[in-house]
């Protein structure tokens, strides 16, 4: 099985560009870079009164980096998918060079929903997400945003606008704003102006920072999703 290498990928989310395949048993993968980006302003998260509900009731339980293959492959049980088997492979392995992460919904014991996406300096690239049932997908997406809120991500794209997205707060830009919000989130004077080096010497986002919140407030018998729509609702 071919494997895009982990240092190209990262190299091109670097300049803007990601890999897609026309179809599931498409043979090749091509590269793409939009000329309109759709971006989720981290600080301006729509939460909908429902969702809201939805979050504080606990109806499902919520982890990341739990199944990340799963979720991957249910993102391509779809009809009509760009995730081929090179791609599906490619970001297994950016996984578990610690670079791709995914976010699990479960429903007793059932995997029912997620998404995942790759992670450079303080970007996040949300790159596919499913849902087996209603707001699934889109309390996974409202946990990631709580996520990079409180690891000082700066920015979470998107790719393409969908009205999903749209109705949670996402925006369309042009790739030349995009680039340059992307050299921010890098840290680097122009995207893609060094090496190996920039990648490395990124300013890093915390992926981490939320399970340290609230590992601290495990204590205060305040439910997670309480805490999730709390940090939210600091951001609407």
């Amino acid at each position: 099985m071919a494997v895009i290498d982990p240092e190209l990928l990262l190299r091109a989310y670097a300049i803007g560009v990601f890999p897609m395949a026309d179809s599931r048993n498409a043979a090749e993968v091509f590269w793409v870079e939009p000329r309109r980006r759709a971006i989720l302003p981290i600080h301006a998260f729509r939460l909908a009164r429902s969702l809201r509900k939805t979050l504080r009731s606990g109806r499902f339980e919520v982890t990341r980096d739990s199944a990340f293959e799963r979720v991957v492959r249910q993102c391509a049980k779809r009809k009509e998918t760009w995730i081929n088997a090179e791609i599906e492979a490619s970001y297994i392995e950016l996984h578990r060079v610690g670079h791709a992460h995914s976010v699990e919904c479960w429903q007793e014991d059932e995997l029912i929903g997620g998404l995942y996406g790759v992670r450079l300096g303080a970007a996040f690239f949300g790159e596919s997400m499913f849902s087996l049932v209603p707001d699934a997908s889109k309390v996974a997406l409202a946990w990631l945003v709580a996520r990079l809120k409180v690891g000082g991500f700066r920015l979470l794209d998107c790719q393409f606008m969908t009205e999903h997205l749209r109705s949670l707060g996402a925006v369309e830009i042009a790739q030349s704003d995009y680039v340059e919000l992307l050299s921010a989130a890098l840290g680097l004077a122009a995207a893609g102006a060094a090496g190996r080096d920039a990648l490395e010497g990124a300013a890093a986002g915390e992926f981490g920072a939320l399970d340290r919140l609230l590992a601290g407030s495990s204590g205060s018998e305040v439910p997670s999703g309480w805490v999730i729509a709390q940090l939210l609702g600091e951001t609407s």
